[in-house]
């Protein structure tokens, strides 16, 4: 089963700085029929405009992923971690027992981002912050390895959960596919441009949520950059 969830259809809040759509219910956007997928509980579609962002603040016992779409993002913890994550770029953060941070737009553009929550399989571990930089050649080629709790996936950023997080960029008429284990779930974000995911098509910034199926066969209508996260499905 693939349900498709339009960009129109998502979630909404804005103010002076942030424009934010919610692939699942989130602070004021309840939907019950949107309450996470497996341990996936949040996927925001952020745009932030410059000199905006969220000050300090803090969180505990999640897994938090910030994918940048364009422009960069700057993180700043009570850990003394800082960092500047630009588009393509991925950063991690273990919010474990604790941990204080802000993020702001410091630049002269709109940064557009997703932020994406994944409940670990433990709890009140040891906070950690971590970034990495990924070319367009890592990009191409099939679905790369972002961020994951697999002892497989070696090289990608670690979270504290049997969950991986991919990315990959298609050539117009390209065409890949990616198998689904049997007892695994899938969400998949249309980042740039539109795909027909097995006979369905989907529009940039929308979503899908996959369910019971054996292999996603995706070939892009434009050049597209995708997302797509492959979960346990129950929470670990």
């Amino acid at each position: 089963m693939i349900d498709i969830r339009p960009f129109d259809s998502l979630g909404r809040f804005q103010n002076e700085w942030l424009n934010a759509r919610y692939h699942f219910s989130f602070a004021n956007y309840m939907n019950p029929e949107r309450t996470g997928i497996g341990p996936l509980l949040v996927w925001n579609d952020d745009e932030i405009q410059p000199g905006g962002g969220f000050p300090m603040h803090g969180h505990r016992n999640m897994e938090i992923i910030t994918y940048v779409r364009y422009g960069a993002i700057s993180h700043e913890d009570h850990l003394s971690n800082k960092g500047k994550t630009p588009a393509g770029d991925i950063q991690v953060m273990t919010a474990g027992k604790g941990i204080l941070h802000s993020e702001y737009n410091h630049e002269a553009e709109i940064t557009g981002l997703y932020q994406i929550w994944i409940h670990p399989s433990e709890t009140y571990l040891k906070p950690h912050w971590d970034q990495k930089t990924f070319s367009e050649a890592d990009y191409a080629g099939g679905f790369l390895p972002l961020v994951s709790g697999e002892k497989k996936h070696p090289n990608a950023l670690l979270i504290n959960q049997n969950a991986t997080l991919y990315g990959t960029h298609l050539k117009e008429n390209e065409e890949i596919n990616q198998p689904i284990a049997k007892d695994r779930l899938g969400y998949l974000v249309v980042s740039k441009g539109l795909i027909n995911l097995n006979g369905q098509r989907l529009n940039e910034r929308d979503g899908a949520m996959i369910v019971n199926e054996e292999n996603l066969n995706i070939t892009a209508l434009a050049n597209a950059e995708l997302i797509f996260a492959d979960l346990p499905d129950t929470v670990q």
